[in-house]
């Protein structure tokens, strides 16, 4: 039995001790005898037994009930399975308890009614006068043959006995003296030798003149009438015998005889235990109700549990899939619809699963491509821009998001014409966008200048149709900022004309000057008046005018001139604060306000050129606005993103801003919007930018211009390391 639960062992043997039991039970109640003897200990039994299915019951309720509260699968399902077996097996064991109870009250009743009283009476009285009328025949037989031995003496006496013996039906006749002695003897039994003789006081009341006759058991011959008379004697009238017969009596008379006597016996018995029997089997049939409804209420726990149980595990499975846990196999059970179900629950789940392993498969392929994409793309210089068939941008790189200088991130989704709301600036780009998708084109290229956050740049833009139909297809557009090249071949350009014009310019001022200050010292003290400042002027004129070409051409030779820097550590608020206090100091009435910020990075620059930076570009804000109402404002900050150890500096100021037309040209030499100015200023300043690795633009502004400028800072250890 090893393969039965541990449980199902302690029902079968708690179920056959209960049958047991109550069978004995019964058994008892039936023997009045071993009703007495053995009720008391099968009414222990029995209480111990509904005891212990109390306690199981109990038990078994108050799980059931905590797993109720704790809202445990599948504990509302057991719930009202335990209500429908309660209400299955109360019912019907109440409405037969009560008519067994009836039954049992009536039938009970009935076994005690007078008729039947009466009638046992009137059979056991009619049964001893039948025997009392044999007895008195048997004596009246005995007399007649008594009456014939008056004349027999002792020594005749066994031969006329044993013609009375055949004559009176006598099985055994004895002739005995009044000295009690026996005379003579004949029996049917020739193996016995010696007769039955009777015992003293039936000899004692023949002696008194009372004959005897009566029903007596004789050793090994079962019960026979004895009769016992006196007879004569041939000594005289006063001289009497005693004669005793023995007459066998029928063996079915005996038994008849024997089963009404019985039968009387146990009904006046019954009659008497009437009240205390049928308390007795009302307790019984109670007991056995009770049993039964409580062992039927304790296996209805256990089936109701063996039915929830795979319903629950079955709960918990789908439980599980819902959440996300696929793959979750169930333990068999069995093979009825349940079963069924449970398998086909374990093949559903582990299909699943296999669906979900290939879709996660699938989903890490598409994964690595797009990562392997995002990447390649990453590293790409140009811009990418992806656009669904319906205008909406679907990704881009991070090529894309610095050359136009916007958070594409927040256009995902949406179309471009959607980013125009919120960066005017987007709009050339947009309208060439759509104009060529509009159009249906296969492939486009184009160019347009493009005004960002980080200033003007020119773009080369490319689209291409992407293969698909539906939402599938769509278009590509690849785009590159070309300003830096631009603008290189344009320094390359202007700085050999610098070079070419500061070596052709710079040999003649020399004599020219020279040529002037000679004729002023020949000249000069020759002539009078007019002449002479006349001459003057003349010569004074040419002397500024060729010092004048003579800076032009320095400026023209710094330009051209290729960098010898001396970087060093430089403290840029320090060398700001420096140059400014020195415009501060002049008397140009202006206003120049410094924003500095303390958490700027190390710069390693050459602080010379620097310096020259800070100048002209200062100078070019001193000579925005000619009104002389003049406000710079000079900031620096740390940079951000990207550009977190990088300094930034910021000169604006309030005058008119700058034409539209020159911003592609303003860092270009010998390009100004002043009267006296060179074009070298700017030009200067962002070749000192280059020459530093670092980035200048311009834009105008609210108010004004404002001239921004970026230098790599010094990156710490720290920082190297983690960007490696």
């Amino acid at each position: 039995m090893s393969w039965l639960p541990r449980q199902a062992i302690i029902r079968i043997l708690l179920s056959v001790l209960l049958v047991l039991s109550l069978y004995l039970l019964s058994a008892a109640t039936e023997n009045s005898a071993r009703f007495g003897r053995l009720y008391l200990w099968l009414l222990l039994i029995n209480g111990v037994v509904l005891v212990v299915l109390s306690g199981l019951i109990i038990n078994n309720l108050q799980r059931l009930v905590r797993s109720f509260r704790a809202r445990e699968t599948g504990s509302r399902l057991t719930l009202r399975l335990m209500a429908l077996f309660v209400v299955l097996a109360v019912v019907p064991g109440l409405v037969v308890y009560g008519f067994s109870m009836q039954f049992l009250q009536r039938g009970v009743d009935s076994w005690f009614d007078v008729r039947i009283e009466n009638a046992l009476e009137d059979a056991l009285t009619l049964s001893q006068a039948s025997l009392d009328q044999r007895m008195r025949d048997m004596q009246q037989r005995l007399e007649e043959a008594a009456q014939e031995l008056a004349d027999v003496t002792p020594a005749m006496a066994p031969i006329t006995l044993g013609d009375l013996r055949g004559r009176t039906g006598a099985s055994e006749l004895t002739l005995i003296g009044e000295n009690g002695r026996i005379i003579a003897a004949s029996s049917v039994d020739t193996d016995s030798i010696l007769p039955h003789r009777p015992e003293e006081s039936i000899l004692l009341q023949l002696r008194q003149g009372r004959p005897y006759v009566g029903l007596d058991p004789i050793e090994n011959a079962g019960l026979h009438i004895r009769a016992l008379v006196r007879a004569p004697g041939p000594d005289g009238p006063g001289k009497t015998r005693i004669l005793q017969g023995l007459f066998q009596v029928s063996p079915r008379i005996n038994d008849l005889a024997a089963e009404v006597e019985t039968a009387f016996s146990e009904y006046r018995e019954l009659a008497y235990l009437r009240g205390p029997l049928k308390d007795s089997f009302s307790l019984t049939l109670s007991l056995v109700l009770l049993l039964s409804l409580l062992f039927a209420v304790w296996s209805a726990f256990y089936l109701a549990r063996r039915l929830v149980a795979p319903v629950s595990r079955l709960a918990e499975g789908t439980r599980a899939m819902a959440a996300g846990e696929y793959g979750t196999q169930l333990p068999p059970a069995g093979n009825d619809e349940l079963g069924f179900l449970v398998r086909s629950f374990n093949d559903m789940s582990r299909r699943v699963a296999n669906v979900r392993d290939a879709a996660r498969q699938s989903q890490a392929l598409v994964e690595s491509q797009r990562t392997y994409l995002e990447t390649v793309l990453g590293r790409l210089s140009s811009g990418v821009l992806a656009l669904a068939p319906d205008g909406t941008l679907r990704t881009y790189n991070q090529a894309a998001v610095e050359i136009l200088s916007l958070p594409l991130e927040e256009g995902v989704g949406r179309p471009l014409s959607a980013l125009v709301q919120r960066f005017p600036d987007l709009s050339p780009f947009v309208d060439h966008v759509d104009a060529h998708r509009r159009a249906s084109e296969a492939e486009w290229r184009a160019e347009l200048s493009l005004d960002t956050r980080e200033g003007r740049r020119s773009l080369i833009c490319s689209g291409a149709m992407l293969p698909g139909e539906g939402d599938e297809g769509g278009e590509v557009i690849v785009f590159d900022d070309v300003t830096t090249l631009i603008q290189a071949q344009r320094d390359a350009a202007w700085g050999e004309v610098a070079r070419r014009l500061a070596h052709e310019i710079r040999n003649p001022l020399t004599p020219i000057q020279l040529s002037a200050e000679r004729l002023q010292h020949k000249v000069a003290h020759r002539l009078s008046g007019d002449e002479a400042a006349l001459l003057q002027r003349s010569t004074e004129t040419i002397i500024h005018q060729v010092e004048a070409m003579k800076e032009m051409v320095q400026a023209f030779s710094e330009y051209a001139r290729p960098p010898v820097l001396q970087p060093r550590t430089v403290d840029f608020n320090a060398l700001v604060q420096e140059v400014v206090e020195l415009y501060r100091g002049q008397s140009t009435g202006a206003s120049i306000s410094v924003e500095l910020d303390d958490g700027l990075p190390g710069l390693q620059a050459d602080p010379g050129r620097l310096r020259q930076l800070l100048n002209n570009l200062i100078r070019n804000a001193l000579e925005a606005d000619d009104a002389g109402d003049c406000q710079i404002v000079v900031s620096t900050r740390r940079g951000s993103g990207r550009h977190a150890q990088g300094v930034e500096l910021d000169v604006q100021d309030n005058g008119p801003g700058l034409a539209d037309a020159m911003l592609d040209q303003l860092f270009e030499p010998y390009v100004s919007t002043k009267t006296r100015g060179s074009g070298l200023g700017l030009a200067i300043v962002k070749k000192i930018v280059e020459e530093h690795n670092g980035t200048i633009t311009a834009r105008n502004v609210d108010g004004g211009a404002r001239i921004s400028v970026r230098l790599p800072g010094v990156v710490s250890d720290d920082a190297q390391w983690e960007n490696a």
